[in-house]
Parts: structure tokens; sequence; C-alpha cells
């Protein structure tokens, strides 16, 4: 249990698109969104992750309040590992298509992805 779930859910949602290399291609770089008025980007997930909470940066300060447990505080300590050494080298107004295409990206889709396993498996 996690007190706050709508904070849980955007972290799902999150990682749904860190860990998909064809969503990522179709909405951050070719921006054919599913509906009118949607928006997604790297940047918005980024934003997410570090400014508008801080679960990447302090995953354990978020157990309990959007994080369940220890397992998945250190899903989270992962993605940030791959994601972090990775943005913070990149130059000012790098396309997501760049980004995306580098192979460090890889390391950051498949700690998505982990980490999305993770937050599935039972308590």
């Amino acid at each position: 249990m996690v007190e706050h779930p709508e904070m849980r859910a955007n972290l799902l949602d999150v990682l749904k698109a860190l860990a998909d290399p064809d969503y990522q291609r179709r909405v951050w770089v070719e921006r054919q969104y599913p509906h009118p008025g949607y928006y997604d980007d790297l940047e918005a997930n980024i934003n997410f992750l570090y400014d508008d909470s801080d679960i990447a940066e302090d995953p354990h300060r978020n157990i309990g309040y959007a994080l369940r447990n220890e397992v998945e505080a250190r899903a989270m300590e992962n993605l940030h590992k791959a994601l972090s050494p990775l943005y913070d080298s990149l130059p000012p107004d790098t396309h997501d298509a760049e980004v995306i295409a580098m192979p460090e990206w890889q390391a950051v889709v498949a700690a998505a992805r982990q980490a999305i396993r993770t937050f599935a498996e039972p308590e």
C-alpha cells in the first residue's frame, strides 16, 4: 500500500514510456499522439522523475509514498544509475531521436523494463 497511488500511477506511466522504444519513436520523435491534447517526450518523463518528484534521486525516501518496498526502491536506483549520467552528459537541445539512438539508451530501456517487472510483483 502506498500513500499516493496517483503518483505511483504516474510513475508507472513514465516507466512504460522509458521501457518501450516503439512508443518513444512513435510519440517522442514522430509526434503521433494517441489522442488530441496528449503530449509526451523525454523531457516530460525526466521532469517527473527528477523535478516533480525525487523518486529517481531518492527512491528510499519514497517507500510508502509512491513505492511499496525496498525492492522497488532498488529498481528505481538502477534506473537512476542508467539514466542520470547519460542525461547529464547531453548537450542542451539534444533531440529525443538522438538520445534514443545512443547505445547507452539501451541500459535505460532495460532498467525501466526491470522496474516494471518489479512493480508488478506481489508485495
